[in-house]
């Protein structure tokens, strides 16, 4: 949750604000990420107003004020301010009703106004809210993008995610994040990755320290963002345990109610790490444009038996 002055703050530049109403009612809680109209509530239905969005007064709404006669226009704006919104903002650079500062004044409401169009400020505010009240988690991992792909490495502490992401970065690839990864959800099923902001272009690498990629490597060797679209699990290798020969099994993860395909890579000693994280990388490439080598061979696999046993019956029945 975040309060009216936050957004001040933050987004007052580039949404062009300016306070109407003094610093009255600032400290006052912005609890969901809608923006909206309040037409309906200022023409007198209000069964169904949402009073927690912010609300926006466009070129529409401010010429329909002033087109009531006085009374009518204080009547309305009195029942829209009844309730208990956050704040509300003017667009355009448009001249704000007399009665709505009088009303946001007594009420700690405050009334902001944008020189921006609607439309344009519409677009600009609505990521940024969705972003802020976008659910979120901290995991202990490194993030690579490799051939385009967001690859998210887990494992126990000490067993390589950050020796495979720094050879990976020797071979071309980007750094997204190294052991620290704030995962973001953007999308219903779109998770955003990226590193603490005194961390990024930083990796620890046991036995040297801290590292600067970028001075090391250049500007391209890392980047902001990226999103998560393959987790590889580093495991340390079980002879008891048996692997995922196939591919088949397509085994996944959930992060943030998102699933996400699992790739577990059993490490033992003279296996290319690197090179098994590209074909992962590209693989889900392949998987992506419709092409799964796994399923593929199976089915060639199950189509040649079937043909076998077709020429097994056949054979069995020819007596000459």
């Amino acid at each position: 949750m975040i309060t009216v002055r936050d957004l001040l703050e933050r987004k007052g530049g580039p949404l062009q604000l300016e306070v109407l109403t003094g610093g009255d009612g600032l400290d006052r809680a912005v609890s969901v990420p809608e923006v909206s109209s309040p037409g309906l509530v200022l023409a007198g239905y209000t069964k169904r107003f949402a009073s927690d969005r912010l609300h926006v007064l466009g070129e529409t709404e401010i010429t329909y004020l002033k087109a009531l006669p006085a009374a009518d226009r204080r009547q309305a704006l009195e029942v829209f301010m009844r309730h208990d919104v956050p704040c509300v903002f003017v667009t355009k650079g448009q001249s704000v009703p007399r009665e709505l500062l009088r009303l946001g004044k007594e009420r700690g409401v405050p009334v902001i106004r944008s020189n921006l169009k609607t439309s344009e400020f519409y677009r600009r505010i609505t990521p940024y809210l969705t972003e802020m009240f976008a659910p979120s988690t901290t995991v202990h991992a490194s993030l690579a993008d490799v051939y385009g792909v967001g690859l998210l490495f887990i494992g126990r502490a000490g067993i390589g995610k950050s020796e495979c992401v720094l050879d990976l970065v020797e071979r071309g690839h980007r750094l997204v994040a190294d052991d620290v990864v704030h995962i973001t959800q953007r999308a219903a099923d779109v998770l955003i990755g990226r590193s603490h902001e005194l961390a990024h272009r930083y990796m620890e690498i046991r036995g040297v320290g801290l590292v600067d990629v970028m001075a090391l490597f250049g500007v391209r060797a890392v980047r902001q963002q990226k999103r998560i679209e393959v987790v590889v699990e580093l495991v340390d290798w079980d002879i008891e345990r048996e692997p995922d020969r196939t591919g088949l099994a397509g085994e996944t993860t959930t992060l943030l109610d998102v699933e996400l395909p699992l790739v577990e890579v059993p490490l033992n000693p003279g296996k290319n790490l690197t090179v098994i994280c590209e074909v992962v990388a590209m693989n889900h490439l392949l998987r992506y444009s419709g092409v799964d080598s796994a399923r593929q061979f199976n089915e060639r696999l199950l189509q040649r038996m079937a043909e076998q046993v077709e020429l097994r019956e056949y054979l069995s029945e020819d007596y000459e």
